[in-house]
């Protein structure tokens, strides 16, 4: 039986969450959809010693990758705080290298991009990472084309996941890709996971990615803005219940989150929306009411704005597995993954 090798790359303190993310979906996809090509899936390392993950639990190494030779499907190289060793090893890069040119798709997980980088497979491509690392990597490489804003990106046959959890969204990209939407989704809630986040959408939520307000003013008004989206929330009108004047209100705005009072308000309007989006069946202008927006046009224009995608799209594409029935956009998460826009990018953060 023909079998899609699937070759996850780890090395010492490698994050044990992007290897079993992406071994574990793989393998439900073969117990759960029996395809005709099933996936074979080794890990590899540096001589095929077992590797000591960052959290310090031992996983053990079935393939030497220096004695690997393909060819392979998909070369994938997890992150992990031993990102900056492994990319330090010229051994090691050389062979990511070498695989890499045997292998159709690669990919990498969190920081495994700055060893991708290192081997000179994200040149002159577009490619995510961690948020944290992000500036990390664009000064490091700045022949790559960093977008910190995408849960993942795919540029030609090269696929780059953020953080450490995106590798599900990225491996249940792949299986859609190579066996259809049907089986993503029975793995999907095998998983307990949503069938696919749209690859642009953003990796930070507005209200864990932007540091606390430290002024009790700021503090006060960001609870308001939270819990009242569809409230008159100008600038005078928040200036008006914090007893400050809206130039001062602005300056500490700009201080302590990185941007205007009508900047914030519009960002965190739109998260709303994407929560209920996701969450609720109230028709587009029921949503934008919801959220303050003066109609379902402005809602559009807002979100398409800050995600790359329109409400509609982004609907359908996180709609739970549970309301069966085809996706209206079959695929559109890995597509968005490859067509992402700088537009996502988060905005104080």
């Amino acid at each position: 039986m023909a079998e899609r090798l699937m070759v996850v790359v780890g090395y010492e303190a490698a994050e044990l969450l992007d290897i079993a993310c992406v071994t574990t979906t793989l393998a439900m996809a073969n117990g759960i959809g029996a395809p005709a090509v099933p996936y074979r899936v080794l890990l590899a390392g540096p001589g095929g010693a077992p590797l000591v993950c960052g959290s310090g639990l031992v996983l053990g190494s079935e393939r030497s990758l220096e004695r690997l030779v393909g060819p392979v499907d998909t070369l994938i190289v997890s992150g992990g705080t031993g990102f900056e060793r492994a990319a330090a090893d010229a051994r090691l890069v050389g062979h990511v290298r070498r695989l890499a040119r045997e292998s159709r798709r690669v990919a990498s997980v969190c920081t495994g991009a700055g060893v991708l980088a290192a081997a000179g497979l994200l040149d002159g491509r577009r490619a995510t990472t961690h948020w944290r690392f992000a500036r990390r990597l664009a000064e490091r490489h700045p022949e790559v084309i960093v977008d910190p804003a995408p849960i993942y990106v795919r540029d030609g046959n090269v696929y780059t996941a953020a953080g450490v959890t995106s590798a599900l969204d990225l491996t249940l990209a792949f299986v859609e890709e190579d066996h259809g939407p049907e089986l993503a989704r029975q793995v999907a809630r095998d998983l307990v996971v949503y069938l696919q986040r749209p690859g642009n959408q953003a990796q930070m939520s507005l209200f864990t990615a932007t540091p606390p307000a430290r002024d009790d003013v700021v503090r006060a008004l960001v609870e308001h803005i939270a819990a009242h989206p569809d409230a008159d929330l100008s600038t005078a009108a928040l200036a008006a219940r914090a007893g400050v004047t809206p130039r001062h209100l602005t300056r500490l705005f700009t201080e302590q989150l990185g941007g205007s009072p009508g900047r914030y308000v519009r960002q965190a309007r739109t998260e709303a929306a994407a929560q209920l989006l996701a969450s609720s069946t109230l028709p587009m202008a029921g949503v934008a009411a919801r959220c303050g927006f003066g109609s379902a046009e402005a809602l559009r224009q807002a979100f398409t704005d800050r995600y790359g995608i329109s409400p509609s799209r982004y609907r359908a594409a996180m709609r739970p597995a549970r309301e069966g029935g085809r996706r209206d956009d079959a695929g559109a998460g890995r597509d968005r993954g490859q067509e992402a826009s700088p537009r996502s990018r988060p905005g104080p953060a």
